[in-house]
């Protein structure tokens, strides 16, 4: 039999399994059972009629751990953390947005009760978005964290001072990491003692030590003794634990954590530091038993640690240094390519492949990188999908997680370093559903390491796509031309 690791904590080693094709499994949303009428009818005036497979297993769960409402119930059951891994674009973001909504419907007082952390800006933007959109006539309030108003204009969204002492503006917040933490330490009167939900998602960006000490002051502030009026310390919290007949006496509010990923660490010791409560793991990147013809099961693709969306396929082409920027123009104007999102390894890298692209002529070209302000980076993400710019050459910083619609071609001008960038990279096509195609581009040196980094990820079908030297010849003379453009302008 396959060795099995023996230190797999039994909730890793054994996870709800969810449906990978998303396209075979769509669960029309009244057969979810336990979602509230309002929200049925917001997700329907949205256009949705049916969720995702990932999205109809964690919204029931979500809820169900929340069915006492946010207090514990007596006897103290405490909800489970949960932890979701499932491809880019598969619909994480609903999942949690509806079963919170849905849970703070009848709050009366507003209080820090929901904090989504994600670690880019614009990720934030995007579900800060979602999540106005399906609480917008309920009174509830989503403040928006990210440093892109002063820190006066934040603290004043965030809490107000009343001749009683502070009190809440916000039912939920969605934050990067910095941001929040000055929050915790600077704002007078920000409490997140309340806090039932801690989302984090693109977990593994966050386990990452730049995060780490974002995730224990969030913790940390959660816990801590608020002394400024009586009458919460009856909701104290005590540091869960084992339930003693003192702790079960008076009604807590539990802090439930739920982590998203599209490639969430296996590895226990990084989530042993998140120090997660009997936590579910809900998964779609698993291998499948093959049934043979003669009727006996063979477990195929035992290693397979990441699932890619259904509708991507995959290519790569070897190249060398020199003709990389010559097949990027080959595939732009010979093969007619559209909507074509391209990515180099740093900021310069994107900068500079741009100028090139748009010296050369004949391209409709655009860069996303941090470059650009938030504002321009909306424009040029919008234009996009107009289908205005068909080529987007962006860096991973800006891309990761964000949702760009209708993505055609992902092109790794520069092949990643890490099988998780891959991963994230070519997540950007082949969305919700639809079709789509990853191009790698591949220096001869790095193809062997390229190879083996996929295989051992369980990703075998990526086709070896040569391209001919002369059907890039008819390009070289005005590239050339293109290229001492290039120099007078940088000079």
């Amino acid at each position: 039999p396959p060795q099995v690791q023996p230190f797999l904590p039994q909730w890793l080693a054994q996870p709800k399994l969810v449906q990978k094709s998303i396209k075979d499994n769509l669960v029309p949303i009244r057969d979810v059972p336990g979602i509230h009428p309002r929200l049925l009818k917001k997700l329907q005036m949205n256009g949705i009629e049916s969720f995702f497979p990932v999205q109809a297993e964690v919204i029931p769960a979500v809820l169900q751990s929340a069915s006492n409402g946010y207090l514990l119930g007596q006897g103290g059951y405490r909800p489970k953390d949960i932890c979701v891994s499932a491809p880019t674009g598969s619909g994480k973001t609903l999942s949690f947005v509806i079963p919170i909504v849905q849970v703070l419907l009848d709050r009366v007082v507003c209080q820090v009760r929901a904090l989504v952390v994600l670690p880019t800006k614009e990720l934030a933007q995007q579900v800060s978005k979602v999540f106005n959109i399906y609480t917008d006539g309920t009174g509830l309030k989503v403040v928006l964290i990210t440093g892109q108003k002063s820190f006066a204009k934040e603290q004043e969204m965030l809490v107000q001072k009343k001749v009683t002492g502070y009190c809440s503006l916000a039912d939920i917040i969605v934050a990067t990491p910095g941001r929040l933490t000055d929050h915790i330490n600077q704002t007078p009167g920000f409490s997140l003692t309340q806090l039932r939900f801690l989302i984090i998602d693109e977990a593994d960006r966050m386990i990452d030590d730049m995060h780490q000490n974002c995730l224990n002051q969030i913790v940390k502030a959660a816990f801590q003794v608020e002394n400024d009026s009586g009458s919460n310390i009856l909701f104290q919290r005590t540091k869960p634990g084992p339930i003693t007949a003192a702790s079960s006496c008076y009604p807590q509010i539990p802090l439930q954590k739920l982590l998203f990923s599209a490639t969430l660490t296996q590895d226990p010791e990084k989530l042993q530091q998140l120090d997660l409560f009997q936590p579910r793991l809900f998964t779609s990147v698993y291998s499948e038993k093959k049934t043979l013809g003669d009727g006996t099961e063979t477990e195929q693709d035992t290693n397979k640690k990441y699932t890619l969306p259904e509708g991507l396929s995959q290519c790569y082409v070897p190249c060398d240094l020199n003709s990389k920027p010559l097949l990027l123009l080959h595939f732009m104007l010979k093969m007619k390519f559209t909507r074509v999102l391209c990515f180099t390894n740093s900021r310069e890298a994107s900068h500079r492949l741009f100028l090139l692209v748009q010296a050369f002529g004949g391209v409709t070209v655009a860069e996303f990188s941090s470059r650009l302000t938030p504002n321009e980076r909306q424009r040029t993400m919008k234009e996009f999908e107009q289908g205005k710019i068909q080529l987007l050459i962006s860096t991973d910083a800006t891309a990761r997680g964000i949702d760009i619609k209708r993505v055609n071609y992902v092109i790794n001008y520069d092949a990643p370093q890490f099988i998780r960038t891959y991963i994230h990279r070519v997540g950007r096509t082949a969305r919700a559903g639809e079709v789509g195609v990853a191009f790698s581009l591949v220096l001869r040196i790095q193809e062997r390491r390229f190879l083996r980094m996929l295989n051992d990820a369980g990703i075998q079908d990526v086709k070896k796509q040569p391209v001919k030297g002369n059907s890039l010849k008819p390009l070289v003379q005005r590239y050339e031309e293109a290229l001492c453009k290039l120099e007078k302008t940088v000079k």
